[in-house]
């Protein structure tokens, strides 16, 4: 097959997008939060953590732990010791300790909502300052970015939308943002569903597919 000029890839892209929409209107982050500080630290832990094990852990953490500057001078020990079961509890303690005291001493103890100052925080990449801002701080957009995760990653390149072997994120994060239009870079949400319930990783279920027509490499 010739490969697909770049008006008719924005094309299926958009279907698919659409197709995807339908199937899970209830799409967002399945990381339980209350405001826009929870749900970074709730991003920060779930790095290489199932988000079912970071809602189990996160109660207890902002019951103890109920502000930003109560993080900002918790004993780094004991915040270890309640992030120990998320795995990498060393690093995520401490990204989250000098985010809350950057927020405190930079920002007036209030999160930042730019991208561009975001990423500035320890421990915050892209995909956790998307998150954030789609979820929370700009639910209604204008987006700065999209969420790039493993399974994003996953279905972009097994739906054709970026080759097979960009393995970046960043990389493709930026092919995303040129392929779908501003007010769709809120996508990764129902990508990430759809990747859960159905594209996974090891065995997709292309039967229950509902973009199965859409997708090249369907069946692979």
């Amino acid at each position: 097959m010739p490969p697909e000029t770049k008006q008719k890839l924005a094309e299926r892209a958009g279907k698919i997008l659409a197709i995807l929409r339908v199937e899970y209107p209830q799409s967002g982050t399945a990381l339980r939060y209350e405001d826009p500080w929870q749900l970074l630290v709730a991003t920060i832990l779930s790095a290489q953590c199932t988000d079912e094990r970071v809602n189990k852990v996160t109660p207890a953490l902002f019951a103890r732990y109920p502000t930003i500057a109560d993080f900002a001078v918790a004993e780094r020990a004991d915040l270890e010791e309640m992030v120990h079961s998320t795995g990498f509890y060393r690093n995520k303690a401490k990204a989250i300790q000098e985010s809350a005291q950057q927020i405190m001493d930079d920002f007036g103890g209030q999160v930042p909502e730019t991208i561009d100052e975001l990423v500035t925080l320890r421990g915050v990449a892209r995909k956790t300052a998307s998150v954030v801002l789609q979820e929370v701080i700009k639910p209604d957009g204008p987006h700065d970015g999209v969420v790039v995760d493993t399974h994003v990653q996953r279905l972009a390149r097994r739906m054709g939308l970026v080759p097979s072997t960009w393995k970046n994120a960043d990389k493709v994060e930026r092919r995303l943002m040129e392929i779908y239009p501003r007010e769709d870079w809120n996508l990764s949400f129902v990508l990430i569903l759809h990747g859960r319930a159905v594209c996974s990783a090891r065995k997709p279920k292309c039967e229950h597919c509902v973009v199965y027509d859409l997708c090249p490499r369907r069946g692979v």
